[in-house]
């Protein structure tokens, strides 16, 4: 579906208002309930659509694909199929869902087929072999080196010239729900003499969204630019937990590691290319030229809303930042071929983060250390209470959807509550 031809679709599916799975959007997710296995779904509105029942009833008999490709524990295997036959799945299922198509409306199995999604469990969508977290906007870097570094020289010499981005930890990516336990480490203020251990006290979240590529390449191969998207599936909200005391004393010289690899998390419904295509504009003007390597030829950028609250335990939740994806200076296709122009291989259910989302004025910053910049002015919620960072009990939701023209596609929510330290 492209920006110009988008057609107005209706469904079958009684779909809540404001619901992020639409018919424009139908995502792709991993579940189970009570009664199933983990398997592969489509969401719309309150529904699943279990997609191995689908193809036992005969509905994808046309595409010919292998047995039991959606009794699986994790999107990998259906991506590793290619973009052809992903795009036809979710067209297919995008048809039987459409308000003049009775085949599966009427179907003896609909009730089969058709899962509540308050009584699914979801799982994580892809099983992650390796994660890159990028460092791609302009405005987050600059306020991050006003605090750190020089006010007058925010931004490093290189920062203009490539996407800065470093290799993190797969195994302590989590989905939505999942609780983290506050890290420990070492940390050293300005008024300390030596460093001490121990829980970290400024624990903050990060505003992100993470790519999923689809597609792998050989040791010593490079993507293109205008190639990378070729490379990409889909997309998740992603919270790049961060313990900020911990991160200031280690990163100098080899940059992130305790402070970042105790955990992220992840929203659990994977929202292809596809889907975002009505919402694709251009990116923020770069200067200087990139090099050769980094020129696009089309937009790359898509208008996507981004929101972050905190709910303290027992209490309710504050919107603390509002966001677009939009602001990225370093768009997806830059990062891949960055990533992979020295021969870097990749493989299928590789996640690249976008690195914090944040615009310019102080409600857009998307973490704590900006919005209460550096701690010394605390963020108000909306029963009273006040924060710097994040404590104990209290909940990070972040949420996000594109609307334009009555099309709506979203994400859903990355949940996670902060858990005493062990």
């Amino acid at each position: 579906m492209s920006d110009s031809s988008t057609p107005i679709l209706s469904t079958w599916v009684e779909i809540p208002k404001n619901s992020d799975f639409s018919i424009y959007n139908l995502p792709f997710g991993v579940f189970k309930n009570k009664k199933l296995s983990p398997r592969i779904g489509i969401a719309i509105g309150d529904k699943i659509v279990d997609l191995s029942v689908l193809d036992q009833e005969g509905f994808f008999s046309s595409l010919f694909l292998p047995e039991g490709i959606f009794l699986k524990e994790s999107l990998n295997d259906l991506i590793s199929l290619g973009k052809v036959q992903t795009k036809k799945i979710r067209e297919r299922v995008q048809q039987l869902l459409l308000a003049e198509n009775g085949e599966l409306r009427d179907h003896s199995a609909r009730g089969k087929i058709m899962v509540n999604r308050k009584e699914a469990e979801m799982l994580m969508p892809v099983k992650i072999g390796d994660y890159t977290d990028f460092y791609s906007s302009i405005e987050h870097a600059t306020n991050v080196g006003k605090m750190f570094r020089d006010p007058e020289n925010a931004l490093l010499p290189n920062w203009r010239h490539l996407p800065v981005g470093y290799h993190g930890r797969a195994s302590s990516i989590v989905v939505s729900g999942t609780p983290i336990h506050r890290p420990k480490g070492q940390f050293k203020d300005p008024d300390m003499e030596k460093p001490a251990f121990g829980p970290s006290r400024r624990l903050d979240f990060e505003l992100e969204l993470a790519f999923i590529t689809g597609k792998s390449t050989k040791l010593g191969d490079s993507v293109e630019v205008e190639e990378a998207e070729e490379y990409i599936f889909g997309f998740v909200l992603f919270n790049d937990w961060s313990a900020r005391d911990i991160q200031a004393w280690e990163y100098v010289p080899l940059g992130p590691f305790l402070g970042k690899n105790f955990g992220s998390s992840i929203s659990p419904w994977v929202v292809t290319l596809e889907a975002l295509e009505p919402f694709r504009l251009a990116g923020p003007v770069q200067e200087p030229e990139v090099l050769d390597y980094l020129k696009v030829k089309k937009d790359h950028s898509f208008d996507i809303q981004l929101e972050v609250m905190i709910q303290p335990e027992g209490k309710k939740a504050s919107k603390v930042c509002t966001s677009n994806f939009k602001y990225m200076y370093w768009n997806i296709a830059q990062q891949l071929a960055h990533h992979t122009v020295n021969g870097c291989n990749i493989n299928v259910g590789d996640m690249m983060a976008s690195g914090t989302i944040s615009g310019s004025t102080e409600d857009s910053f998307g973490s704590m250390l900006e919005l209460s910049w550096k701690g010394t002015r605390p963020v108000k919620l909306e029963d009273g209470d006040e924060r710097r960072f994040i404590e104990d009990g209290d909940t990070v939701i972040m949420k996000g959807y594109a609307e334009k023209e009555g099309i709506r596609v979203g994400f859903g929510e990355v949940a996670s509550q902060i858990l005493p330290a062990k």
